[in-house]
C-alpha cells in the first residue's frame, strides 16, 4: 500500500506499506515482487531496532535459515525473546533484498530492551516478558518468549484470517488463506494484493479495536518511519504485519506517539545475536514456537512455485521408499490426479495441504495413518536446522562449545540420531565427557538411550542427540559459571553440591566422574563423606550406595582415580549393614515393597564391592531372615523381606536347598499367619521360579500349604499369589502348573519307575542321525524279522 501526501499527520509521500502474514510463502513472494518493482532506497522491517548491527551477518554464505534473533537481559539470561525467520518469511526476503541491493535495512518495532521490561500479557493487552502473542494477522509474531513464571495470559487477540474467511463463507481459515494468497503467483500490479489486504484490515480494525500493547508498538514504528524520512530516504518500503498497516497509513501527531511511548518502563540492558532455529520449533504454538502448522509445506511452496503438487508427491515417494514402503511412479501419478480431483470437488483453485495429504493416505499409504504420520513428521513439519556464521556475537561458552563440536565431529542436528561411543577409544571418551558436562549445565543435547549409561557394559554408551533452539538461551545462562564447558560444569557442580542431600550428592558424584571433572570431584566427595557420616536414614544410605558402586565401575574404564570414592562406599556399606535390620521392622505392605527393591540394589552393589564388607552383609541378611514377628507385625521383619533375604543367601551359596526348604516349611506351617507366609513366598520366589522346578520338595511344600489354607484366608492371599507367579517366566509358570496338575509333588525314588519296553523300530530310525552327528559310519538299515503266519501259534 503506497501512502501519498495528505493532511496534517499523514505519512509523507514515498512510503510504501507492505502488510504481510509472518512466515507466509505467498506474502514472501509478493514482497519480493513488490520490492523489485519499487526499488526502495531504504527497507524498514518489523523487529527490534537493536538488531540493526546484526543485519550485515545475514549476507554471509554461512547464514542459512531458519535462524532467529535472540535478545536477552544481560544480567538475567532466562528473560529472553526470539524473532524467528525462515527462508519463506517475508521479513527474511526483505532483509536479503536490502543487503543484495546495498540499501539501508532497519528494524522498526518496539526495542527489545523495553519489550523485555514489560510484564506478561494481561487483560489490558500489555506485553509479556518478551513474549509477543499473535500479531493479529493470523500468524504468530516473531517476538517469541517464555514469559515470566507465574504470569497470567490474557484473552487471545482477534484472528483476522479467521474473520476474513468467515466473511467469505469459508469455515477453514487456513484453506481460505492458501487459496487467496499462498497459491497466488504474482502477476500484473505487484502492489495490488497489499492494497486489498490493507483495505480488509482497516475494516476489521473498525470492529476490533487494537489492544494497548499494539498501539504502543505502532507508535514506535511510526517514529522509525519519520526518522527514515528525516534521514533523506525518498523511497521507503515498510514490511510489517498486515494488522498494523491501517495504523501506519495515517499517523497522528508526533506528540501523540511520544505520549504513548512515555508509558513504557525503563529500558533493560540487553544483548542480541543470531542463533540457529528449526522448522520443528516454527510449528509449535507455545514456548519459543511461531505457531505454523506446516513449515515444511510452506518452505516447499516458496521454493517450488512451479508444479508444487507434482514435486511434493515426488518427495513423498522418495521418503516412503527410503522407509521400505512400496511406492512406484504409478502411485505418484495417481496421487497427483486424486489431489487435483479433490481440489476441484471442493471448489479450490489448486490442491492444498489437505488435498495432498488425503491423496497420499489413499494412494501411497494404503489408508494407513502410520505411514502418513511419517510424512507429516518429515515433510509437512520437517527437521531443517539453520546455521549462523562465526562472526555473530556469542558468549565465550558458546564459542568453546562450537570449537569442541568441530573437534569431536559432533554436528548439531535437529533430527534425532543415535551415537554409540566406545570408551576404550580417546574420541569416544572425549565425546562422552562433553555430553555429560553439558547435562550438568542443564543442556540435554544428548540423552542416554537407556536412561543412564548402557547397562550391558562399562565401555560402551549409546546416546540420542537432538539439538533444540532454546539451548542457545541455556548456554547464555550457563555462561555465569565459566567461559569453557569444563570450567562452567566444574563450578556448577560445586555450587549444586552445597546444601544437597546424600542421595543427590551421590548422583552428582557419579556425574562428576562421568564428566571427568577432576577439580569438582574432591569437593563433592568431601561433602558426600560429611553427609554420609551424619545421615542416619537407612533409606538414604540404601539409595546412595548403588550409585556410588556404579560410579566405581565406570571409573575403572575411564582410568579415573576413585580411591576416595571407594572409602566412602565401604563406609556406607558397613553403616547400612548395621542399620538395615532395624529399618526393616514394622513396615506396611508399601514400605516393605519399597525396601525390597532397595535390598536387591544394595545386595548387588555390595557383591561388586567384595572384601570384608560382603561378609558382614551376609550376617545382615541372616539377621533379617531370622527376625520373625512373634509379637505381632510391628515386632519383626515382614515376610516379604525375610523370604527375600533367604533367597539372596541361597543364590549366593550361603544356604543350601535343604536349609531353604526347612525354613519354607516353618513359614508355611499352620502356626504362621497366612498373609505373612504369602509375603515370604513372594520374596523367595520373585528371584526366579526355576528353583521350584529343580527341587520338587520345595514345590510340594508350597502346594500342600496352599491346599490347606482356609477359603477366607485364600481370598485375602490371592492378590499376593497372582503378583508372585505372574512375575515368573511364561515357561516356568506352565511347567509348574502341569506338574501340580499331574499329581502328588514328591521326588521319585531311584529305581521305582518301571522299565518301559524298547520299541526297536523307533530306535532304529534314530541310529543314522546319531551316527552322522558322531562322525561314525552310517549303519545299514536292519531288515525287519519276518513272521511266518502259517506256522502254528
Amino acid at each position: 500500500m503506497s501512502v501519498g501526501s495528505g493532511g496534517a499527520g499523514a505519512v509523507s509521500a514515498g512510503v510504501t506499506l507492505l502488510g504481510v502474514r509472518h512466515h507466509g510463502p505467498g506474502s514472501a513472494r509478493a514482497v519480493a515482487a513488490a520490492l523489485a518493482a519499487l526499488r526502495p532506497d531504504a527497507v524498514l522491517i518489523e523487529g527490534p531496532p537493536e538488531a540493526d548491527e546484526l543485519v550485515a551477518a545475514a549476507a554471509e554464505k554461512e547464514m542459512v535459515p531458519p535462524v532467529a534473533l535472540l535478545a536477552h537481559v544481560a544480567d538475567d539470561p532466562a528473560r529472553a525473546a526470539f524473532w524467528p525467520l525462515a527462508e519463506f518469511s517475508p521479513e527474511w526476503v526483505a532483509l536479503r533484498y536490502g543487503l543484495d541491493a546495498r540499501v539501508p535495512v532497519h528494524f522498526i518495532d518496539l526495542p527489545a530492551a523495553q519489550s523485555l521490561a514489560l510484564g506478561p500479557r494481561g487483560a489490558d493487552g500489555t506485553v509479556a516478558d518478551g513474549g509477543d502473542a499473535p500479531d493479529g494477522d493470523g500468524a504468530s509474531e516473531e517476538g517469541e518468549g517464555p514469559g515470566v513464571p507465574g504470569g497470567t495470559p490474557g484473552p487471545a487477540p482477534v484472528d483476522p484470517i479467521a474473520e476474513l474467511a468467515a466473511a467469505a463463507g469459508h469455515a477453514d481459515p487456513e484453506g481460505w488463506w492458501e487459496d487467496v494468497v499462498e497459491h497466488r503467483v504474482p502477476d500484473g500490479d505487484p502492489l495490488a494484493p497489499f492494497a486489498a489486504l490493507a483495505e480488509a484490515m482497516a475494516a476489521l480494525r473498525e470492529h476490533h479495536p487494537a489492544e494497548r500493547r499494539d498501539l504502543v508498538r505502532e507508535a514506535a514504528m511510526r517514529q522509525r518511519i519519520r526518522a527514515a524520512r528525516k534521514a533523506g530516504h525518498r523511497r521507503v518500503a515498510v514490511v510489517c504485519g498486515a494488522w498494523h498497516v491501517p495504523a501506519l497509513a495515517v499517523m497522528p501527531t508526533v506528540a501523540h506517539d511520544r505520549a504513548l511511548l512515555a508509558e513504557l518502563p525503563k529500558k533493560l540492558k540487553t544483548e542480541l545475536t543470531w542463533v540457529p532455529w528449526t522448522h520443528r520449533r516454527l510449528s509449535q504454538h507455545t514456548g519459543y514456537g511461531a505457531g505454523i502448522d506446516s513449515p515444511g509445506w510452506y518452505h516447499h511452496l516458496f521454493t517450488a512455485p512451479e508444479q508444487p503438487v507434482a514435486r511434493w508427491m515426488t518427495r513423498v515417494a522418495e521418503l516412503l521408499r527410503a522407509e521400505d514402503h512400496p511406492v512406484s511412479s504409478a502411485h505418484v501419478i495417481e496421487a497427483i490426479r486424486l489431489a487435483d480431483t479433490l481440489a476441484a470437488m471442493r471448489g479450490r483453485p489448486l490442491p492444498g495441504l489437505t488435498e495432498t495429504l488425503d491423496a497420499v493416505r489413499a494412494v501411497m499409504c494404503d489408508g494407513s495413518d502410520v505411514a502418513l504420520a511419517l510424512v507429516r513428521e518429515r515433510l509437512v513439519v520437517g527437521d531443517a536446522l539453520g546455521e549462523v556464521p562465526d562472526s555473530v556475537p556469542a558468549v565465550p561458552l558458546q564459542r568453546d562449545l562450537t570449537r569442541l563440536q568441530r573437534t569431536l565431529r559432533l554436528k548439531p542436528e535437529a533430527t534425532p540420531r543415535d551415537v554409540a561411543l566406545d570408551l576404550r577409544e580417546s574420541l569416544g571418551v572425549e565425546r562422552s565427557r562433553l555430553l555429560h558436562r553439558l547435562r550438568l549445565l542443564g543442556l540435554h543435547w544428548g540423552r542416554p538411550a537407556r536412561d543412564g549409561v548402557n547397562s550391558t557394559g562399562t565401555f560402551r554408551e549409546t546416546w540420542q542427540l537432538v539439538w533444540e533452539p532454546e539451548f542457545s538461551v541455556r548456554l547464555v545462562e550457563a555462561g555465569q559459571w565459566g567461559t569453557t564447558v569444563c570450567s562452567a560444569a566444574t563450578n556448577k557442580a560445586v555450587a549444586d553440591a552445597e546444601g544437597a542431600e546424600l542421595t543427590a550428592l551421590t548422583a552428582l558424584a557419579e556425574q562428576c566422574l562421568l564428566a571427568d571433572l577432576s577439580d569438582a570431584l574432591p569437593e563433592v566427595m568431601r561433602l558426600l563423606a560429611d553427609r554420609a557420616a551424619l545421615d542416619t536414614d537407612a533409606g538414604h544410605l540404601a539409595a546412595a550406595l548403588p550409585a556410588l558402586v556404579r560410579t566405581l565401575r565406570y571409573g575403572d574404564v575411564r582410568s579415573t582415580d576413585t580411591g576416595s570414592l571407594t572409602a566412602v562406599a565401604h563406609g556406607l556399606a558397613e553403616r547400612l549393614a548395621v542399620a538395615l535390620p532395624a529399618a526393616c521392622t514394622g513396615l506396611d505392605a508399601d514400605g516393605a515393597n519399597a525396601r525390597r527393591a532397595e535390598l536387591d540394589a544394595v545386595h548387588q552393589a555390595i557383591a561388586l564391592l567384595g572384601g570384608d564388607t560382603a561378609e558382614r552383609w551376609v550376617g545382615t541378611l541372616a539377621a533379617l531372615a531370622a527376625r520373625e514377628p512373634h509379637g505381632g507385625p510391628a515386632t519383626g521383619v515382614p515376610g516379604l523381606l525375610r523370604g527375600r533375604a533367604v533367597r539372596l543367601l541361597l543364590d549366593d551359596g550361603r544356604l543350601d536347598t535343604e536349609e531353604a526348604g526347612r525354613r519354607l516349611g516353618l513359614v508355611l506351617s499352620t502356626a504362621s499367619d497366612p498373609a505373612d507366609a504369602g509375603g515370604w513366598v513372594e520374596g523367595f520366589v520373585s528371584g526366579g521360579g526355576a528353583l521350584l522346578l529343580h527341587d520338587p520338595a520345595l514345590l510340594g511344600l508350597l502346594d500342600d500349604w496352599l491346599c490347606g489354607v482356609s477359603p477366607d484366608a485364600f481370598t485375602d492371599l490371592l492378590p499376593v499369589l497372582r503378583r508372585t507367579f505372574s512375575s515368573l517366566e511364561t515357561g516356568v509358570r506352565h511347567t509348574i502348573g502341569s506338574r501340580v496338575a499331574a499329581g502328588p509333588l514328591t521326588a521319585p525314588a531311584s529305581g521305582s519307575a518301571p522299565d518301559a519296553p524298547l520299541d526297536e523300530e523307533r530306535a532304529d530310525a534314530t541310529t543314522p542321525v546319531l551316527a552322522l552327528l558322531l562322525g561314525l559310519p552310517v549303519p545299514k538299515p536292519r531288515i525287519p524279522r519276518q513272521v511266518d503266519r502259517r506256522a502254528p501259534a
